[in-house]
């Protein structure tokens, strides 16, 4: 009798126990998912601080905010893409719930690090063309997305920079030949130019280091313009594109407004901020539970030519009044 009683007491104690453990489990609060973000500058694109703002209002339109119901672990390749495959593979290994990317060549290496974990990329280019989808409306697999397309935009700046220097010698066009966009896009610049027999000089910069080298080469060439190839590592130094182009004197179209914002002649195309708050957007949806697979890669529905006024009398140019009145801002 003795030993059943102890028995009933010790499993009456037992239940006790679980039962004052199953309230504590409900009363702690879950683990709040992690985001990781990775840029291919300084740590989550600090760079361009208005991008990151853009990512956040994305999410909270989601409803998610950093800090309280999501965390954020951010990474930089600090211009070295040699560094993103073990950024990539960190957040892998400590299974965040999404991984955010900037660039084709990031996403690249995150697709190929993770068949489960969703990717929300942010690239300049056509995802298809990239292999980074099967399709626009279907993306299929774990990434999905948002696209400024900025890259076959290059035979349309060429064409701008054209009207505002319609006989300037050789046009240099500047990439990043680390960018799988990057030959594609020279080839589209190449074969518009080919007609009117414009020269195109092609200038590779693949590091932060070697950009001065390269305008330092097309003054050498003496190319009469300019064009800089959409890149996610050229953004974060656009003040020393601009001021590189300043001291020069070399007149330059740009693929983001933010260079015109800073001083740049000209830009032409669509709304990174706008990119950004989508792919903020998107996480969002994935976190509530949406598939990477069913949410369609998001394109832009206008691109905005930028001129800046100041710039261009600062570098002796008449723009044209018919180009100044297609122009969607103009900065005097």
């Amino acid at each position: 009798m003795s030993t059943r009683r102890e028995l009933i007491t010790l499993l009456g104690g037992a239940g006790l126990l679980c039962v004052a453990n199953a309230r504590r489990a409900r009363a702690q609060p879950a683990a709040m998912p992690v985001i990781g973000y990775v840029g291919p500058a300084d740590a989550g694109g600090r760079g361009v601080p208005h991008f990151i703002a853009a990512f956040g209002e994305g999410l909270a339109d989601a409803g998610y905010t950093e800090g309280k119901n999501v965390a954020i672990e951010y990474r930089g390749a600090e211009g070295h893409s040699e560094r993103l495959p073990v950024l990539i593979v960190d957040l892998v290994r400590r299974q965040v719930a999404v991984i955010v990317v900037s660039g084709d060549v990031a996403t690249l290496v995150a697709k190929g690090a993770t068949s489960t974990i969703p990717i929300v990329f942010a690239t300049g280019s056509d995802p298809v063309r990239s292999g980074l989808v099967a399709s626009l409306n279907r993306p299929g697999g774990n990434a999905t997305g948002a696209t400024v397309i900025a890259g076959p935009l290059g035979a349309k700046r060429m064409e701008l920079m054209r009207e505002v220097l319609p006989k300037a010698g050789a046009i240099g066009i500047l990439i990043n030949p680390n960018n799988p966009n990057a030959e594609p896009e020279t080839a589209d610049v190449q074969a518009a130019a080919r007609p009117i027999g414009q020269p195109i000089h092609v200038l590779r910069v693949a590091s932060e280091a070697e950009i001065e080298q390269a305008f330092a080469a097309l003054a050498q060439a003496k190319v009469g313009a300019l064009l800089v190839s959409p890149d996610p590592l050229f953004l974060p130094s656009r003040q020393r594109f601009v001021a590189l182009a300043a001291r020069y004197a070399v007149p330059t179209i740009y693929y983001a407004r933010e260079y015109a914002d800073a001083g740049g002649l000209m830009s032409y195309g669509a709304s990174f901020a706008g990119l950004y708050r989508q792919c903020g957007n998107y996480v969002g949806q994935i976190l509530k539970g949406a598939r990477p697979a069913d949410l369609p890669v998001v394109q832009p529905t206008k691109f905005e030519l930028v001129i800046n006024l100041k710039t261009a009398k600062a570098l002796g140019l008449d723009v044209p009044d018919t180009l100044l009145a297609r122009a969607d801002e103009v900065i005097e």
